[in-house]
C-alpha cells in the first residue's frame, strides 16, 4: 500500500513540475539566453579592450622611438592623436608626453599643455600633481614667486607625492625672486623631512649656505 501512495504522491509531483514548467518555462529560456549574450558580450568586450590597449602600446612606443630620435615635432604629433583616442590608461601618458615634446619648441605652450592636464579632475590626482610640477618647471626661469607659490604650495604639503620636487623649486623661484625669507622657509622643510632624497638634501644644503644670515633681534 505504501508503494501505492508513493507512486502516487511520485505522479502528482511530476504533474506539478509540468504545470511549472509549461507555465514559466518561457522565463527561463528568456533568462538563459541573457545570460549567455551577457557573458558572450563581456568576453567581447574584454577582447576589444585588449586589442585597442596592444594598438596603444605599440603606437606609444614608435611615438617614443620618434623622440629618442630627436623628431620631435612628429612625436608630439604621434602622441597627441593617441592622447585623443587611446585607453585611458594611455591617454593621461601620451597627453604627458606630448607636453614634454612640445616643450622643445615652445616653453609657454607646453606649460599651458601641462595646465590642462592639472585641470583635468579625470585624469587623477597624482597624475595632476606631476603636470603642475612639469608646468612649473618651464616657468620657474620666468615665472614670479607668487604665481610658482600659487601653482606649487599645496604639492608641497608634507603628504604630497611630489611634495620634495616641489620645496625645491619653489625654494629656488623665491631665491631668483630675492625673497630670502620665502627661501629659507622651503629649505628648512626638506632639511627637516627625513624622507628627502639625498641628492636634494645636498642641494638644498649648498643652497641655504648662500643665504644672508638670520638678522638677530
Amino acid at each position: 500500500m505504501s508503494d501505492l501512495f508513493g507512486e502516487v504522491d511520485e505522479e502528482m509531483r511530476r504533474e506539478q513540475l509540468k504545470k511549472l514548467w509549461d507555465k514559466y518555462s518561457i522565463y527561463f529560456i528568456v533568462l538563459m539566453v541573457l545570460i549567455v549574450a551577457g557573458v558572450a558580450g563581456w568576453r567581447g568586450y574584454q577582447y576589444l579592450e585588449s586589442k585597442k590597449a596592444a594598438e596603444a602600446g605599440a603606437a606609444f612606443e614608435k611615438a617614443v622611438e620618434l623622440s629618442e630620435q630627436d623628431k620631435h615635432a612628429d612625436a608630439e604629433k604621434a602622441f597627441t592623436e593617441l592622447a585623443a583616442k587611446a585607453p585611458s590608461g594611455y591617454r593621461t601618458l601620451a597627453r604627458l608626453r606630448a607636453a614634454g615634446e612640445a616643450a622643445s619648441r615652445d616653453s609657454k605652450a607646453a606649460a599651458k599643455m601641462y595646465d590642462d592636464i592639472a585641470a583635468d579632475r579625470s585624469v587623477g590626482g597624482e597624475w595632476q600633481d606631476l603636470a603642475k610640477l612639469r608646468a612649473a618647471g618651464l616657468m620657474l626661469d620666468s615665472a614670479s614667486y607668487a604665481d610658482m607659490q600659487q601653482r606649487l604650495e599645496a604639492s608641497a604639503a608634507p603628504k604630497s607625492t611630489f611634495r620634495h620636487s616641489a620645496r625645491e623649486m619653489l625654494a629656488l623661484s623665491a631665491w631668483r625672486n630675492n625673497d630670502m625669507t620665502a627661501a629659507r622657509k622651503w629649505l628648512d622643510a626638506i632639511s627637516e623631512d627625513n624622507e628627502t632624497p639625498p641628492g636634494l638634501r645636498s642641494r638644498a644644503e649648498a643652497l641655504q649656505a648662500l643665504l644672508p644670515p638670520v638678522a638677530k633681534s
